[in-house]
């Protein structure tokens, strides 16, 4: 399959195009970074929901719940879930999420998991690139539910427009609902498993905590109770996302955040391809090869050795110039 042939299948919304560039994009093939650059004027059209929270919250029956409530109001979804990787072959433990599989035969609905590889934050590092492919494949709405390792998982504001943080009643004391990090970064609150005792007192919680914040800007995170079990609470869940976006266009805070994320991702482009670069002109060299040799035996230090390999690689670059 041609370069043209995939990016056309992408924009047309085939399936199987869009994964074709989504494995592409995993694998790290430079197929994926030319198929990037001609979808790129094609993007930016989807609202991005973030979905985060501790393991066990329920962040999976909520998103195919939000699936199913979209598509009744005839919105596309693709769906991207971010999944603790196999130690063997990097791939996503749970697979294509059994829990979203009502939704697989539904051509407006999109689901893929990916493995975080071992980085940290919740996300993987090609999530972004992935929902920019599902972007300009044309879906609506793209719902990124992270790995669920707690407060970590901050990486994903860089990424979603709106951030749905859940939680469910029983999850911690009360020094919980106050701690930094993960509390900090939701646009919107979701205490999920209503049905359970302590629900109310959660919520509560929460809420203190918002009280309590002196830098909260004119968007007051809602604090909403949910049964993604019943799908009690999802309606209005939904409507409180689509609100936050008319807010994110009204108070311009939508144009911050798309010239943010362009800063941000032309930096992590800019610094993984240097690296690459400068990588594949040292590894094999005998001075490389043994500056690692002196730094095994601690006859020099890796500080030192990484700035003098990266000042000689940009002496050399500017000499080209």
């Amino acid at each position: 399959m041609s370069i043209e042939e995939l990016v056309d299948g992408v924009l047309a919304g085939r399936r199987r195009h869009l994964a074709k560039l989504i494995a592409l994009i995993e694998n790290e093939d430079p197929a994926a970074a030319e198929a990037l650059s001609l979808l790129y004027r094609h993007t930016g059209r989807a609202h991005i929901v973030g979905i985060t929270g501790p393991p066990g919250s329920g962040k999976s029956t909520i998103v195919t719940r939000m699936t199913s409530e979209y598509r009744k109001r005839g919105r596309t979804v693709g769906i991207v879930a971010v999944d603790p990787s196999s130690p063997f072959t990097g791939g996503a433990l749970l697979g294509d999420r059994i829990r979203m599989q009502e939704h697989s035969l539904d051509d407006g609905v999109f689901v893929r998991s990916m493995g975080t590889r071992g980085h940290l934050g919740g996300i993987a590092r090609a999530t972004s690139d992935v929902v920019r492919a599902i972007d300009a494949s044309g879906k609506d709405i793209i719902i990124v539910e992270t790995v669920g390792a707690g407060q970590s998982e901050v990486e994903i504001i860089d990424i979603a427009h709106t951030v749905v943080v859940t939680d469910v009643p029983g999850s911690g004391d009360d020094i919980q609902a106050i701690k930094a990090g993960i509390m900090e970064i939701a646009d919107i609150f979701v205490v999920n498993k209503k049905d359970l005792p302590g629900a109310d007192k959660k919520a509560a919680e929460i809420n203190t905590m918002l009280d309590l914040d002196q830098n909260m800007g004119q968007w007051r995170p809602p604090v909403l109770l949910t049964n993604g079990r019943t799908g009690e609470g999802i309606p209005e869940l939904v409507d409180k996302i689509d609100e936050h976006m008319v807010y994110l266009r009204e108070s311009g805070a939508l144009e911050e955040k798309g010239l943010q994320r362009s800063r941000d991702e032309l930096h992590q482009i800019m610094e993984y391809r240097l690296t690459q670069e400068l990588l594949s002109r040292l590894q094999g060299r005998p001075e490389y090869e043994e500056a690692i040799r002196k730094i095994a035996k601690r006859d020099d230090d890796p500080y030192t050795v990484a700035q003098r390999l990266i000042a000689e690689f940009l002496a050399g670059f500017s000499r080209q110039v």
